[in-house]
């Protein structure tokens, strides 16, 4: 049986979180995906969007430490959330393609698919931001002519990081690229293998 990856089409993937990030949430519009990528792909552009106002916040000098703290915390989970999201859609592209024979001169790509949707998530915020700012009523002209040059870059970038994962999909359908799961493994995240969070526990069990 013939793998297909029609439905995730980079057009399409852009389109949407394009969509998203201007009404402001599309968990539930992912239009032309399947249902086995669908919710893991808006799963990672909704945590990529909430990094990015943590983010923002997290820069803020007229607020205390606490709010700040606040932010760091919130960066964390968000980001832990995003990666496993990137994971996710790693596993059910993968799916698709376990029973088609790899070449033996197959490419293999050292960036999974799950890590080039998440980057088109982020230059979608990108895109969107440095839009925004060539038109602020406040900014000088030369603020914007900067923007609208940077915009341009980015959206180039976009354009050929779209391309390559088209590229990547339609190859590997065939047998003809192949790309792993490279877990991520955020040890800062894991009780049992950050040292500051493990000596803490055990400081704090009575003896």
């Amino acid at each position: 049986m013939k793998a297909t990856f029609a439905d995730v089409d980079a057009r399409a993937l852009c389109a949407f979180h394009d969509r998203s990030v201007t009404i402001g949430d599309a968990s539930d519009d992912t239009g032309a995906f399947a249902s086995d990528v669908a919710r893991f792909i808006a799963a990672n552009h909704r945590n990529n969007r909430l990094l990015w106002d943590e983010e923002d916040q997290a820069r803020r000098t007229d607020v205390d430490d606490a709010a700040i703290a606040a932010n760091k915390r919130a960066i964390d989970r968000y980001n832990q959330q995003r990666n496993d999201a990137i994971e996710h859609i790693d596993e059910a592209l993968l799916a698709r393609v376990a029973g088609i024979p790899v070449a033996t001169d197959a490419w293999h790509n050292s960036e999974t698919a799950g890590a080039m949707i998440d980057r088109l998530s982020i230059l979608a915020l990108k895109i969107h931001h440095m839009r925004a700012q060539t038109l602020r009523p406040d900014a000088t002209q030369e603020h914007v002519a900067r923007c609208a040059e940077k915009l341009m870059r980015l959206e180039r970038q976009r354009d050929d990081l779209a391309h390559c994962l088209d590229a990547l999909l339609t190859q590997a359908a065939e047998g003809r690229a192949f790309w792993r799961i490279y877990r991520q493994f955020k040890m800062y995240n894991d009780p049992t293998l950050n040292p500051y969070l493990y000596r803490s526990a055990a400081s704090d069990t009575p003896s």
